[in-house]
């Protein structure tokens, strides 16, 4: 929409319009540039704050200057464009933005307009976490989720009802009946938790893909995708924090005491089910009060599961709320406290590029230290080479870097406008920085490899993830004892740790009896672990704690694996092809089953816990289920049907005896009925064939 040369100039024009905004019709365009970047490319040029203050600007010239107000300027519509590629689905009520504070004044001023429009001198104000996620509209008929859509641009949205379902912490269905409720719509957000966000990049990295940049993109990202499996292996959370709608029956009442104040409401939500802000929630009776607790939760924001920007105050009551009405651009009676950037400018200085345990070659960026959020940030991961290349960055850059909570630190971007002609282009290497053999990228994915088993730094990073908690767990080893022991020529391979010379670690720096001690004793205690933290610690690609502890109930000892085919792998529950083809070259590795030989010598546990068969109605019946049942949950179906002898099956094959099938049921259905072996059946016969 707009060239080079029209960005360099609109983006100059808003550095002398941050100065001295006095012309509408240049705030007015400088704005609609601005939404463009942020809403359509997704890739802004100004920080919340400094978009405010020019919004804040063209806000004050249009109520100063009435006459100069037009129907499309930025203050007189709700929001921006839609995404086309989903039918787009109206509101109920429009989704307003929030008006921005910065500050303990702006609250105060707040506070002042809104004892303007109301007959109290007593006011309760609501505050709450504001949610850094996807903004979505869920709607309820007859106790039944019928629809979910995206902001969109206030007015309407996108449906993506199918979505939503995949979403855990929406309820299909809640008993609004017994409330006197026909049809109600809430707003919300969905999320992804910081930990979530960490494992999936985790996974992504490993798969070869390039990783998600925050856990709000994620989110946003998740509600546009085509296929709803991909939707939930996303673990997304959706936390409700207010009703827009509600048509309440005659036989209800208006009056109902949780609909009374915004407290009271999702207090309601929560006894239906719906996860919403309620324990973080506080209503205070004065605006000292919020402003206190708002500076205090900002102290504590990293402690949540997942990622706030500020807070959000909030009339507490309905009746004051609709006396204080609302602008075309948000409610009156709300406003967002936002806390301080977690963004900062610095200079690449350079790129190390590091091994991982699998081989994959990482670059790190070295940057000039800049302070962002608490904690002094100096490196920063690049990812993989692609990332480099999209993003175009250069040795010497002056680039902007994000940090949100405990999630990596990323480069947004750099910022090109700076540079000065001495930056220089970052070069990938062709061969490992640690052993020197030639790097290799596989086909379909974006990381580069080092594919020496014995290069010293897979070496090192195998033993690290061996030792770690999730792992075996065993304590006061750590990654600096490894590195250190393996410099030393203390430690070689994993098997080593269980024959580590004690005689020569006292005489290291640091190492007193006691140190000693608590080494050995963790030493021996990782050796009565169970099979699926030794299969977890193994390393295996692809392998997390999810797939080792289904590998650990499939067998009663670990040599076993050693006999399973792909095919057999693959008819194991959630393990795909891809993961069958790792889990099977490692065990058919001569070298790794003489390392498990090794460490099954030394006392480490290598038993599984293989479920006996069950002799019930489904026994030599194998399963899958598809969709959404009528009743069932998928993981009590599931179970109900391994209670009863059955076999679950992850995935359609001519092994497969009973498709299960419920609503929205896809590509496995369709694969089904290629089949003629298969049966397909609904929730209903499934339960004739455990009471028959």
């Amino acid at each position: 929409m707009y060239t080079k040369e029209q960005t360099a100039k609109l983006q100059g024009l808003t550095k002398d319009l941050q100065k001295n905004a006095t012309d509408v019709d240049e705030l007015r365009n400088i704005l609609r540039f601005h939404e463009y970047r942020y809403y359509i490319l997704n890739d802004p040029l100004l920080s919340d704050e400094e978009y405010d203050n020019l919004y804040k600007a063209l806000e004050k010239l249009e109520s100063e200057n009435p006459n100069l107000i037009t129907s499309d300027s930025p203050t007189q519509r709700v929001g921006n464009s839609l995404n086309k590629e989903f039918v787009t689905v109206p509101h109920l009520v429009p989704m307003l933005s929030l008006e921005n504070s910065y500050n303990s004044q702006d609250l105060v001023d707040w506070d002042k307009r809104v004892r303007g429009f109301v007959n109290t001198e007593v006011i309760e104000y609501s505050a709450e976490p504001k949610f850094d996620g996807a903004s979505i509209s869920v709607i309820y008929e007859n106790d039944h989720l019928v629809r979910g859509a995206t902001r969109g641009d206030g007015v309407a949205g996108d449906d993506v009802t199918t979505n939503i379902r995949q979403i855990g912490s929406i309820p299909l269905s809640a008993k609004f009946s017994e409330y006197g409720i026909d049809k109600i719509e809430i707003r919300g957000e969905v999320l992804m938790t910081k930990n979530n966000f960490r494992k999936y990049n985790e996974s992504l990295a490993e798969d070869g893909i390039a990783p998600l940049a925050n856990p709000r993109n994620a989110a946003a990202g998740s509600l546009r995708m085509k296929d709803p499996a991909a939707v939930r292996k996303r673990k997304l959370e959706a936390i409700l924090y207010h009703v827009s709608f509600i048509d309440i029956n005659k036989k209800g009442s208006k009056n109902h005491a949780l609909l009374n104040t915004h407290a009271g409401t999702l207090e309601l939500l929560s006894n239906l089910g719906f996860k919403t802000p309620v324990h973080e929630k506080k209503v205070f009776s004065s605006i000292e009060k919020i402003i206190k607790f708002c500076n205090d939760f900002e102290n504590k924001r990293d402690d949540l599961p997942y990622e706030i920007d500020g807070m959000v105050i909030k009339v507490n009551n309905v009746e004051l709320q609709q006396q204080t009405g609302s602008t075309t651009h948000h409610p009156r009676w709300a406003i967002a406290y936002k806390f301080k950037a977690r963004q900062a400018t610095s200079q690449l200085l350079k790129v190390e590029f590091q091994v991982g345990r699998t081989g994959s070659v990482t670059p790190v960026a070295k940057i000039d230290p800049v302070h962002i959020g608490g904690v002094t940030v100096t490196s920063v991961s690049l990812f993989n080479a692609d990332i480099i290349e999209e993003k175009d960055l250069r040795i010497g850059d002056t680039v902007i870097v994000e940090r949100a909570g405990d999630v990596i630190p990323y480069i947004v971007k750099p910022l090109t406008d700076l540079r000065t002609g001495n930056e220089n282009k970052i070069k990938f290497p062709d061969h490992c920085p640690v052993c020197n053999d030639p790097l290799i990228k596989p086909e379909g994915e974006a990381i580069w490899r080092c594919v020496n088993i014995n290069c010293e730094a897979q070496v090192v990073e195998r033993i690290i993830h061996f030792v770690s908690k999730d792992a075996m767990d065993i304590k006061s080893f750590g990654e600096a004892n490894v590195r250190k022991f393996y410099s030393l020529g203390l430690l070689k391979n994993i098997p080593g740790i269980y024959t580590i010379d004690f005689d020569e670690i006292k005489k290291l720096e640091g190492f007193g009896q006691k140190s000693i001690d608590n080494l050995q004793t963790a030493i021996e205690s990782s050796k009565q672990q169970t099979l699926n933290r030794l299969i977890f610690g193994l390393g295996i690609r692809y392998v997390g704690e999810t797939t080792a502890k289904i590998l650990g109930k499939t067998v009663e000892d670990i040599f076993e694996l050693t006999k399973f085919s792909v095919d057999d792998l693959r008819q194991l529950k959630d393990i795909g092809d891809k993961v069958s083809e790792s889990i099977y070259d490692f065990f058919q590795n001569e070298d790794n089953v003489a390392m498990l030989k090794d460490l099954a010598a030394k006392g480490i546990n290598v038993r599984g816990n293989k479920k006996q068969e069950i002799n019930g109605a489904l026994s030599g019946q194998t399963f899958l289920f598809t969709g959404t049942m009528p009743t069932l949950k998928r993981n009590d179906a599931e179970k109900l049907a391994e209670d009863n002898g059955g076999k679950l099956l992850s995935s359609v094959s001519s092994n497969l005896n009973y498709l299960v099938a419920g609503e929205s049921a896809g590509s496995k259905l369709e694969k089904a009925k290629k089949i003629k072996s298969i049966k397909i059946i609904n929730e209903q016969d499934f339960l004739n064939m455990i009471q028959s």
